[in-house]
Formats: C-alpha cells, sequence, structure tokens
C-alpha cells in the first residue's frame, strides 16, 4: 500500500510537470522539483534533530511511570470496564495492562513509541483467540479504539510546531483535546453497535458518564469564550499538564523508591532506537510530497476542491489542510511530511496549518495499523474493523475543522 502512495506522488508529479512543459511553455518546473528534492532532504534531517530528543526525553520519563507501577495500577483501575467491553478477556489478563501502556503512549502522543507496545497487545489478545484467522471482538474493539487516536497530550505535534518556529507550540492543545473525544467516541459507539455491548451497564456508565460531564461542562464553559481566551486557556493548559505530567511521573517514582535517573536513561535508550528508525521514511515522503508539490498537481487539486467549496458557499480556508487529512489514513509519515509542508508553505499558525496539525493529532493510519496489527498476528478477516476505524477518522476530521473555525475563527 505504501509503495504504491509513494510511487503515485512522483508519477502525479511527473506527468504534472510534463503537461506544465508540453502545453504550458514551463521548463523550470523540472529544476524546482530537484530543489525541492533537496530541501526536503535537509528539512528532515532537521526535524529528526528534535525527534530524536523529544522521543527520547518521553520514553525516559514513561520507563519511570512504568516502574513506578503507573501502568499497573492504571490497568486495574481500569479492568472492571475493560471486563463489560471486553468480556472474552480473562481478567487480570497481560492483555490489559499492555492495552493500558499502549494508550497511555498514545495519549501522550507518542504514537511511534505505542507502536511496538500495541503489537504486544494484539499478540496476547490473539493468544485466547479461538481463530487464527478472524480478528475477535476484544482485538477489534482495541484496534479501532487505537485507531481512532485517542490523544490527550499531542507531544509529537508540540514537536513539529516547534521546529517550524511556532510562538507557542502548546497552542492547539485544547482543538486536538475536543477532535480526538469525537473520534474516539465516534470509534467506540461503532463498535458497541456492531458487537452489540451493552454501554448501558452500570459499571461502563460509571467509567464514561463522569468523563462525558466533565467534557460537556469543559465545553460549555469554553463556549463562553472568545477565539483569543481560547487560545490563551489552550497554551495554558497545555503547558502546565505537560509539566505537571512530568512531576507526577517524578514524584511517584521516588515515592516508590525507583531509580529515576537510571530508569530514564533506559527508557531514553529505547527512544533513541525508535527514532533513529524513522529518518528514512521521513526523507523519503518528505521528499514526495515536496516533488508533488513542486509540480503543481497539489496545488491542481486543492483548487478543484477550493471551487468546489467555494460554489457550495463555504469558507475555503480548511481545503488547504486536507493533504493531511486524505493521506492520513494509509500512511503515517506521508500525513507527517503534508502536515510540515502545509507549516513551510502557510506558515505555522496559518489557519490551514493550525487545522492539519488538529487532524494530525485527531485521527490515525487506518490502514497502516490494520495492516501492521493484523499481520502481526495473522489476522485475514478484519469483520467490521475497518468501517468502524474509517468512520472515526471521518468524525475526526470533520471536528477538526469544526474545533479550529471555533477557536481560530
Amino acid at each position: 500500500m505504501l509503495n504504491g502512495l509513494w510511487l503515485g506522488f512522483f508519477l502525479t508529479a511527473a506527468l504534472t510537470a510534463f503537461g506544465r512543459w508540453l502545453l504550458d511553455g514551463e521548463p523550470a518546473v523540472f529544476a524546482a522539483m530537484v530543489d525541492s528534492l533537496f530541501a526536503m532532504a535537509k528539512l528532515a534531517v532537521e526535524v529528526m534533530i528534535l525527534l530524536f530528543g523529544t522521543l527520547t526525553l518521553w520514553l525516559g520519563f514513561l520507563r519511570i511511570a512504568e516502574q513506578a507501577g503507573l501502568v499497573e495500577l492504571l490497568a486495574r483501575l481500569l479492568g472492571p470496564l475493560f471486563g463489560r467491553l471486553m468480556p472474552e478477556v480473562p481478567p487480570g489478563h497481560p492483555a490489559l495492562g499492555l492495552i493500558t501502556l499502549n494508550f497511555a503512549a498514545n495519549g501522550l502522543g507518542l504514537d511511534n513509541a505505542a507502536t511496538p507496545i500495541g503489537l504486544k497487545a494484539m499478540k496476547a489478545l490473539q493468544e485466547i483467540n479461538p481463530s487464527s484467522t478472524t480478528a475477535s471482538n476484544a482485538q477489534i474493539l482495541f484496534l479501532v479504539l487505537n485507531a481512532s487516536s485517542l490523544t490527550l497530550l499531542p507531544v509529537s505535534i508540540f514537536m513539529y510546531r516547534a521546529q517550524q518556529g511556532a510562538d507557542d507550540p502548546t497552542l492547539v492543545f485544547l482543538p486536538i483535546l475536543l477532535a480526538t473525544s469525537a473520534s474516539s467516541l465516534a470509534g467506540l459507539l461503532a463498535v458497541a453497535c456492531m458487537q452489540r455491548l451493552r454501554l448501558w451497564d452500570p459499571v461502563v456508565l460509571a467509567y464514561l458518564l463522569p468523563g462525558a460531564l466533565l467534557l460537556g461542562g469543559f465545553m460549555a464553559l469554553l463556549a463562553g469564550l472568545s477565539a483569543t481566551a481560547l487560545a490563551a486557556l489552550s497554551s495554558l493548559l497545555g503547558n502546565l499538564v505537560l509539566f505537571s505530567l512530568i512531576l507526577l511521573f517524578l514524584a511517584l517514582g521516588a515515592l516508590r523508591k525507583v531509580a529515576v535517573y537510571e530508569h530514564f536513561v533506559e527508557g531514553a535508550k529505547e527512544g533513541f532506537e525508535v527514532a533513529k528508525n524513522l529518518l528514512p521514511y521521513l526523507v523519503a515522503m518528505l521528499c514526495a510530497v515536496g516533488v508533488l508539490r513542486a509540480s503543481g498537481a497539489l496545488d491542481y487539486v486543492l483548487e478543484g476542491l477550493r471551487w468546489l467549496a467555494g460554489t457550495a458557499g463555504w469558507d475555503a480556508r480548511f481545503i488547504d489542510a486536507l493533504p493531511t487529512a486524505l493521506v492520513k489514513p494509509f500512511s503515517g509519515s506521508a500525513a507527517r511530511a503534508m502536515l510540515i509542508e502545509t507549516m513551510q508553505t502557510h506558515g505555522v499558525d496559518s489557519f490551514p496549518a493550525l487545522v492539519a496539525a488538529t487532524v494530525q493529532g485527531s485521527t490515525e493510519t487506518t490502514f497502516y495499523v490494520l495492516a501492521v496489527y493484523f499481520g502481526a498476528v495473522g489476522i485475514q478477516r478484519a469483520r467490521h474493523a475497518v468501517g468502524c476505524a474509517l468512520l472515526a477518522d471521518f468524525c475526526g476530521v470533520l471536528a477538526s475543522i469544526g474545533v479550529c473555525y471555533w477557536f481560530f475563527g
């Protein structure tokens, strides 16, 4: 799938460039494409420098939290909820702890770190799956919630914005939180409908209702704020939550007499290993997207969409963020490249860049997750996993656009 997508970028760029040369007399397009290749390769290395630091930092802190028993505590706290949502998983099964750790990594925005943990969780669920080739209900629910991208602290998005020179990298904290809540809720309801899960069970309601009421009340509070106040509040909460989480990990580690420095370094080494493997993918996708933009192909597509939006009477500023949304289900690296390219082209704090960042933080690489997670355990029949995951993605994109108009005007 990624082979076809990557090759398609280059072939589309080539056809567009030859058309501009032969039909419009613009031979300079080839020089622009070659320049873009080198510029994007350089940009990939610049992005990776900060990515090394970010993943190393957060996997170090995450290891402290794990050693302090925070993950085990979360697994025990969420055990009754998972017992209702995944009734086929025995109480105390290792899969529950791995699922919790995967959600924690995703919640922190560490999608690259969450993948290996998620694969372990999927393999643990496969051990109790009666079929070797058909996805179980528990596997589907785990995959859809994973694919709905429940991101409470989008550290990676903050990092990309910081690298591109944003005055306040955490400005999109609240928009992403609201959009990812919409996508995760849509994914959960879709799976619950297909699997006939009893969401009205008293135990499930005891977990979900307080969160829903808190989110509803929070949104009601936000509704009375101006766009300027919303942006300021998003910045404050983003930075406050980020630093408070670090203090929580350290305090809990010290309380449990964890060797915080040694375990931080151990986790940081894992972060370094994860980060260094991303450079080839980032170079490949950034160069492909750069060539696509330099050829004019991407602009032609966006102009067509902009014309359709104008015909319908819509504000068309969100159109420039759609490349990130369109490729996100297929490839995280391609979407990441599109996000960075949008920031480079329009400005890191432009409306399209803010929408693209929110989409990136509230949707997931659905087909990639399906292929990797199910492929790792030999699942061939996904059942309703694809439809539910794509519905969650679609709701995440719509919510991202709507929330950004609300926050940024």
